[in-house]
């Protein structure tokens, strides 16, 4: 059996692309067989050793307990820790940071494998009937794509940066130009002409860049070089859709080694990414004060993201401060998958995947955790920020006790 299971490690589907194993995961249908998520931190401690093998046997060995010997259940799981441990124990690369395994044997071998550079913060392993995706879809929140233009006046690079480290990357050189000792009219043209070269070459860039963004679905922009001679002509050179997307600007050498650059641009994009999720809450907050395109709370944006309304869903990184009512959900998820089972009993981390699932294939809604979240919490840990409201008819009411039906707030005032 081990033998056979180190032969099943090595043949694991692995991929480097958090969203495409998101979406991999999401389409995963409930199985009868014990489905294994494991999450771990894979950066090395300050000896140069990672130490999460003795928490992996560990919670292998108890969570097997809890399944009678000699099912199929048991056998599945058995068989699944067996591939895990093959995997792990069969070497992992130097580079890697973040591993994420989902496993189960029973659903035709089913054994896929994301191997990040950005790291997850703790050593977790959940077992349920599908893959746990929450904290997958947090790392791909916080370690968003956004792209960087290191210019000078003749040559660029452009990077795509995401999951810390470098997805993309395209190359702009042009003619540089030599500075002369002329002076009176012939200086005057010359530096016309080394302004029109410069130019020139900064729309060439863009060219590049607006192709990079469209192609990657980019919505940041940092611009990195000399901030003095770069800077003024880059921006008024930007056409209004990349301008928007602009967010900062620093100053750095154009020889900038690239994990240099990613670590200086990866602050400037966490800065501007805790301000703009201020801003989000409380544009939700408003919204919702003003019964208008806002909902809040587990069974509202559930409904909203089931009808497809939402646009963004803002949620607490931390599923366990998700307060709900246990019956309203089940009577949300019956009335909007009627075919499909639910969950014997619900908890936080179930309500959280349930949420970036209908997020994600429902509602096609952009996922983003709130860090601090403080006022996201005290309106149950999640809300929606909506397309559109939907007419009465077309509303799937659900009613909270002996009060009014709750689809008021997906529906269109009147």
């Amino acid at each position: 059996m081990a033998d056979a299971a180190k032969e099943i490690a090595k043949q694991a589907k692995e991929t480097t692309n958090p969203e495409r194993l998101l979406k991999k995961l999401l389409e995963f249908e409930p199985a009868s067989a014990p489905v294994l998520s494991l999450y771990l931190d894979a950066r090395a401690d300050e000896h140069g050793k990672r130490t999460f093998m003795p928490y992996v046997r560990k919670q292998l060995n108890e969570r097997a307990k809890s399944y009678e010997s000699r099912t199929p259940e048991r056998e599945s799981f058995d068989q699944d820790a067996e591939r895990i441990l093959a995997y792990l124990e069969n070497g992992i690369e130097p580079a890697l940071n973040g591993l994420a395994i989902f496993a189960c044997s029973a659903a035709n071998s089913y054994f896929e494998v994301g191997t990040f550079e950005a790291p997850f913060t703790r050593n977790r392993l959940f077992v349920a009937d599908r893959p746990h995706v929450y904290p997958l879809a947090r790392v791909i929140d916080e370690y968003r794509r956004y792209a960087v233009v290191l210019a000078d006046t003749n040559r660029a690079r452009i990077f795509v940066f995401a999951t810390g480290r470098t997805v993309e990357e395209e190359s702009v050189e042009n003619v540089k130009t030599k500075r002369t000792s002329v002076g009176g009219w012939s200086q005057a043209r010359y530096q016309r002409h080394e302004e029109n070269y410069h130019l020139q070459h900064i729309k060439e860039v863009i060219d590049v860049l607006e192709r990079v963004v469209t192609e990657e679905g980019i919505e940041q922009i940092i611009l990195a070089g000399d901030e003095e001679t770069i800077g003024p002509l880059f921006r008024d050179q930007l056409p209004q859709a990349l301008s928007e997307k602009l967010i900062d600007a620093v100053s750095l050498s154009i020889d900038t080694p690239e994990h240099e650059l990613l670590e200086e641009t990866a602050k400037v994009f966490k800065r501007h990414d805790s301000l703009t999720d201020s801003e989000k809450v409380e544009r939700l907050l408003n919204e919702y004060r003003a019964d208008d395109l806002g909902v809040a709370g587990v069974t509202d944006t559930l409904a909203a993201l089931s009808n497809g309304q939402v646009e963004e869903m803002l949620i607490v990184a931390a599923a366990n401060n998700i307060v709900y009512d246990e019956e309203e959900v089940k009577k949300v998820l019956k009335l909007y998958e009627p075919d499909q089972p639910l969950p014997e009993e619900l908890n936080q981390r179930i309500i959280a995947d349930e949420l970036v699932r209908r997020a994600n294939l429902m509602s096609s809604a952009r996922v983003t955790f709130i860090e601090d979240d403080t006022r996201l919490t005290q309106l149950g840990g999640v809300g929606g920020l909506l397309r559109y409201r939907i007419s009465d008819e077309n509303a799937v009411v659900y009613e909270e006790g002996d009060a009014a039906p709750r689809s008021q707030a997906l529906t269109t005032k009147a």
